[in-house]
């Protein structure tokens, strides 16, 4: 490992700092040499799963790595504690220097090798170029600022020979409906594909994902399309605009690594057997593609304005944590009746629906994401009560055991079996049977031709999903605006008049709060009908909810009484959420406040901002 040079700092043995690899270069190809194991259950998705379990990450601040005994004094704790969040302060500020990769994986890496990459793909280029002069409808305002490469694509859309006409037939005749699962599939063979100029995979056919598969005769023709349309020099041309690209990446990608290597507590241990690459190719445009081939992770991403840094987190969370419930799929899979009650959402994905491991794996990632975003109260109930509705249930108590893992010590390595042993399957599924799950997205019959548009969800549901995401960033002026957009096309709708009032909430605008969850929880008059009096909106989450921040605004505004009649409305609500409910007795045992609100079973110690509720 490279020495050290700030003063006071002792490096980690064997260990690397959370540095990344930038190479605008791509000398060698990774994933050409990676070995595939393929996901148990698979129904052919496009994002396989790894099975393995090996333990590249080292903890910091609880054990000691030659020993692994705890360290029990407290100033060497703390020591350690300070020298790991030092760690990764520097780690923002150096990066590794591009160097080739080794071909021979058994060899230590090189000092400055740190497994995670921002480059170019040859067989991603060579791939997009054949789908180029096939006809492929890519944006070309994702080429603004690479006028060889539009350039190019324009020259490859004119071109005429043999290979060229090959790769046009292949094209039609494996086209697909939707425009993005047939960029997905090419993109798919371009991560298993060998280097140019043959492109042979040092993968076994027999290994290949569904989706390659399907392409596999694609491989026979591009070499002859590569020669032909002389990509080789043509990539030597375009080579710089593409440094330019990974250059706009390096920042961001450096935080998401800095930010959630710090929060779990690990450093990587740098190895050739694991390894996270983000590929940049500007005509994927604003799609992601995301998916590990064995231990070697990789996304590849498009040029456009906006740097999709939520998809690159996810991905890099499930290269971080993926090996943990493999390592502790006997303790996870006790839990596994939960998925039972999760299938039944007909939002649920459907890979997740008989995969219990994968499954929890990725209710435990969404619940990091929560957490290192530092959600205010209402924003992370929202979020949480979102991720129930769709079937992802064990969001909720992963993020509870993540607010301990927060004030204890050990690596993510180590605490996760404390993860495992605090989820209560019984008190789950008791709290789930308040639970209502949200409907399935539904969209019109296909047309042809128009398959794309038709798997779109509707417009309402669109918006709503938009103002949830918004209110989850705690943009409280964009929800406000996107709701107030749903309420003028559909004025009674509850959702939207929910989502206004927690956005009047985050932006401590507490009159307009009362008066929007007030008309929530009215009465309407039931004179005529001599019926008994009930609310009008009947989803019990949203009544519950509403009840409590009532009771809390009443609170903060020194009404005691009224503030207790809407707590004991809120646990007279049948169905209401057991968050909900916990809230409301709270509020009955001792008055709402702000400054308190860090003891509430949805609070985030990190929040800061106005008073609200």
């Amino acid at each position: 490992m490279r020495a050290c040079q700030f003063v006071g700092l002792q490096p980690l043995r064997n260990c690397c700092y959370a540095g990344i690899h930038f190479s605008p270069r791509l000398d060698s190809t990774p994933l050409a040499r990676y070995s595939f194991k393929p996901r148990e259950n698979s129904a052919g998705t496009s994002r396989q799963k790894f099975r393995s379990a090996p333990n590249d990450c080292v903890s910091v601040g609880l054990r000691n790595s030659a020993s692994r005994k705890t360290l029990r004094n407290p100033l060497t704790q703390k020591i350690a504690r300070r020298s790991s969040v030092l760690a990764f302060l520097m780690a923002a500020i150096f990066l590794g220097t591009p160097g080739a990769l080794l071909a021979q994986t058994q060899q230590p890496p090189l000092t400055n090798y740190t497994g995670i990459n921002i480059e170019p793909s040859q067989q991603i280029f060579a791939t997009l170029c054949a789908l180029d002069a096939a006809g492929f409808a890519a944006d070309e305002s994702t080429l603004a600022e690479m006028p060889s490469r539009l350039a190019l694509r324009e020259d490859l859309l004119k071109m005429q020979g043999p290979a060229t006409e090959a790769v046009r037939q292949f094209y039609r005749d494996h086209l697909l409906a939707d425009p993005g699962e047939t960029l997905a599939r090419y993109i798919a063979f371009a991560l298993v594909a060998g280097p140019p100029p043959d492109f042979k995979s040092k993968i076994k056919r027999e290994l290949f994902p569904p989706d390659v598969l399907a392409l596999d005769s694609f491989q026979l023709i591009l070499p002859a399309f590569y020669s032909e349309a002389q990509l080789q020099s043509r990539w030597r041309q375009i080579e710089p605009e593409y440094a330019r690209i990974v250059a706009r990446y390096q920042s961001p990608v450096r935080r998401i690594v800095t930010v959630d290597n710090a929060y779990l507590r690990e450093l990587l241990k740098p190895t050739y057997e694991r390894s996270f690459t983000v590929y940049v190719e500007p005509l994927v445009g604003s799609h992601t593609n995301f998916r590990n081939i064995g231990d070697h992770y990789a996304i590849v991403v498009g040029s456009g304005s906006q740097i999709p840094a939520d998809a690159i987190q996810h991905a890099y969370l499930h290269f971080l944590l993926d090996p943990l419930p493999i390592r502790f799929r006997d303790s996870l899979k006790s839990k596994s009746a939960l998925l039972n009650i999760a299938a039944r959402a007909p939002r649920l994905p459907v890979e997740f629906q008989n995969d219990f491991l994968a499954f929890a794996d990725e209710c435990l990632i969404k619940a990091v994401e929560l957490r290192v975003r530092h959600l205010q109260s209402a924003a992370l109930e929202f979020a949480l009560v979102e991720a129930d509705q769709s079937g992802f249930i064990l969001v909720r108590p992963f993020v509870a055991q993540l607010q301990k893992f927060e004030k204890a010590e050990p690596a993510m390595s180590y605490y996760f079996p404390g993860i495992i042993a605090g989820l209560d399957v019984a008190a789950e599924q008791k709290r789930l049977q308040a639970v209502s799950f949200a409907p399935a997205v539904s969209a019109p019959a296909p047309q042809q031709g128009n398959a794309a548009e038709a798997e779109q969800p509707s417009e309402l549901d669109a918006l709503l999903a938009q103002g949830n995401r918004e209110i989850a960033e705690q943009d409280a002026a964009a929800a406000a605006k996107t709701f107030d957009r749903v309420l003028g096309k559909y004025p009674d709708e509850p959702r939207a008049v929910y989502g206004l009032a927690i956005a009047s909430v985050l932006s401590g605008q507490a009159a307009r709060a009362r008066e929007l969850f007030e008309r929530l929880v009215t009465v309407p008059d039931a004179a005529d009908s001599g019926a008994p009096a009930a609310p009008a909106v009947q989803d019990p989450a949203i009544l519950a909810w509403s009840h409590v921040y009532l009771g809390r605004i009443d609170d903060l505004e020194g009404e005691r009484d009224s503030a207790l009649g809407e707590y004991h409305s809120a646990l007279a609500v049948n169905g209401a959420p057991e968050a909900a409910r916990v809230a409301a007795k709270r509020g009955v045992q001792q008055p709402y406040s702000s400054r308190a609100r860090g003891d509430d079973v949805d609070a985030n110690s990190n929040s800061k901002g106005p008073q609200q509720p």
